[in-house]
C-alpha cells in the first residue's frame, strides 16, 4: 500500500483540525456553546399615556411603549419563550427633581406598569431597577447635594423604592446606580418587607462608558446630565477593581450579576464567572445594539450575523444571559431553526 503521509502529517502530528469542522453535522456536533431563548431578557422603555408606539431615532427598530403597549410586548415576548422583560420608565419632565422623589411614589409609571404585565402576563419575569437617573432633574443616578452624587442618602431612598418595585410584582431587583453597600441595604429592606422571594440582580461592574448615549435619549436624560458619572461608575481601565466590587456585592447578598456595558469587558465577564460562580449577565448596551444596527442599515456588515455573533461571544465568556435590544429579532429567528 501506497504511503500517502503528507508533510503537514508530519508538522501536525497527524492531528488535523480541520476533521471536525468538515460538515454541517460534525460542526453541529462538537460546537461548545449555544445560545438559545432562554438566554435573552428584553430591555423595554416605558412612557405615560396610553396606545403609544414611539420609535427612538437613535436606536432603531425600538420603540418606547405606553403601558398597554407594553402589555402586549410581554405577551408577544412570553409567547416567544423570553424568560424576563427588564423595564425602563421615561417619566414626564415635571415630575423629575433633584432627589428623584417619583421613585418613591407606589404608583408611580414603573410600578404601574410591573402590575400591569404580571396581571395580564403572570409567566413573565420583571426585573426593575432602582436607580434614579430616570427621576432626577439632573440625569444623575443618585441624589445631587452641592454638586456632589451623596452616597448614603442615595442608599436609604433605593432600598424604600426596592420595596415598592416588589410590592407591585417586579420578580427581580436590579440596581444599576453603583452606590456602595446598596445591595446590602436593598437585600436587607427587602427581607423585612416579606419579599425574601424577590432577586437581586446586581450591575456588579458598571462603568464610565461612552456607549450609553442612545439610551439616555430613550429615557430622555442625556439633555439633562450635568457633568459625568465617573465617581460612581468604573474606570473602563480598571478590571481588578471591577472584579473587587462584583465581590462586595456577592458578599452583601446578590443573586445575580451584570456586567454593563458587554462586548468590550467580555474579560469582566470571564473573570466575574471565574471568580463567584454566581450567575452572570452582560447587557448588551444602547450603543452596541445601535453600532450594529447603523452599520447593517448602510449595507456594511451582515446585521442578523453580526448580532447572533456577539451574543454567542457572551455565552463563550461565561454569561448564562444577555440584556438585548435584540430579544425579540432574535427569538424569531431561533424559533425558525
Amino acid at each position: 500500500m501506497q504511503d500517502r503521509t503528507h508533510l503537514v502529517d508530519d508538522i501536525t502530528g497527524h492531528r488535523r483540525m480541520r476533521r471536525n469542522r468538515k460538515a454541517d453535522w460534525t460542526r453541529r456536533l462538537v460546537q461548545e456553546n449555544r445560545l438559545t431563548v432562554d438566554d435573552l431578557i428584553w430591555p423595554i422603555f416605558i412612557v405615560p399615556g396610553s396606545g403609544i408606539v414611539d420609535p427612538i431615532a437613535a436606536m432603531p427598530g425600538v420603540n418606547r411603549m405606553s403601558i398597554d403597549k407594553a402589555v402586549e410586548a410581554a405577551r408577544e415576548a412570553a409567547g416567544l419563550g423570553i424568560p424576563a422583560l427588564a423595564t425602563f420608565p421615561n417619566i414626564e419632565m415635571e415630575l423629575r427633581d433633584e432627589t428623584g422623589s417619583n421613585s418613591l411614589e407606589a404608583n408611580n409609571l414603573i410600578n404601574r406598569a410591573t402590575a400591569a404585565i404580571k396581571k395580564a402576563v403572570p409567566n413573565i419575569g420583571i426585573i426593575t431597577d432602582v436607580a434614579l437617573d430616570p427621576f432626577t432633574s439632573h440625569g444623575h443616578d443618585g441624589i445631587l447635594r452641592g454638586g456632589e452624587i451623596v452616597n448614603d442618602e442615595t442608599v436609604d431612598q433605593v432600598a424604600r423604592a426596592a420595596v415598592m418595585q416588589a410590592d407591585a410584582g417586579a420578580d427581580i431587583i436590579a440596581p444599576s446606580e453603583m452606590m456602595d453597600g446598596r445591595i446590602g441595604a436593598i437585600r436587607m429592606a427587602l427581607d423585612a418587607a416579606g419579599h425574601q422571594s424577590v432577586g437581586i440582580m446586581s450591575y456588579a461592574t458598571k462603568f464610565a462608558s461612552a456607549f450609553y448615549g442612545p439610551y439616555r435619549e430613550a429615557i430622555s436624560t442625556g439633555g439633562l446630565l450635568k457633568g459625568d458619572k465617573k465617581t460612581y461608575y468604573i474606570d473602563p481601565a480598571n478590571g481588578t477593581e471591577a472584579i473587587r466590587d462584583a465581590a462586595l456585592d456577592v458578599e452583601e447578598g446578590a443573586d445575580m450579576l451584570i456586567v454593563k456595558p458587554g462586548l468590550p469587558y467580555l474579560d469582566i465577564c470571564w473573570r466575574m464567572k471565574e471568580a463567584f460562580g454566581l450567575p452572570t449577565f452582560a447587557y448588551q448596551v444602547s450603543g452596541e445594539y445601535t453600532q450594529i444596527k447603523a452599520a447593517a442599515m448602510n449595507g456594511w456588515i451582515d446585521g442578523e450575523r453580526a448580532m447572533l455573533e456577539t451574543l454567542l461571544s457572551f455565552k463563550r465568556a461565561g454569561c448564562d444571559g444577555v440584556l438585548t435590544y435584540f430579544a425579540v429579532e432574535v427569538a424569531k429567528i431561533l424559533a425558525k431553526r
